[in-house]
């Protein structure tokens, strides 16, 4: 199945064409490695890292979507591999309310 497919099936973009920028622009790694073509097969076991506006997600594809169904339905086709929080790749930049302040 294509990636720009797959992208909108599983509800990281709304649209295919939303998923062709995302994969254009170059930031979309597929098992580690950087994608730029929209047509790029993907299959069951292969792992995603996708740029967010909060970070990256890294998820491993389980099943291949049929349709662009419910949230719920998306979420049951891949594995989040990288939670935010508990690893470096996807946690979000700390910020201290109280920096420039001493203790």
């Amino acid at each position: 199945m294509r990636l720009d497919l797959v992208l909108c099936r599983l509800r990281f973009v709304r649209t295919r064409s939303a998923a062709r920028s995302l994969i254009e622009s170059g930031h979309l790694r597929l098992n580690g490695a950087r994608v730029e073509r929209v047509a790029r097969e993907i299959a069951a076991g292969d792992v995603l890292t996708i740029p967010r506006k909060a970070g990256v997600v890294v998820i491993r594809i389980d099943s291949l979507p049929d349709r662009r169904g419910p949230p719920a339905e998306a979420q049951g086709c891949y594995s989040l591999l990288d939670r935010p929080g508990t690893d470096t790749l996807a946690a979000a930049p700390e910020t201290n309310g109280a920096q420039g302040t001493r203790p």
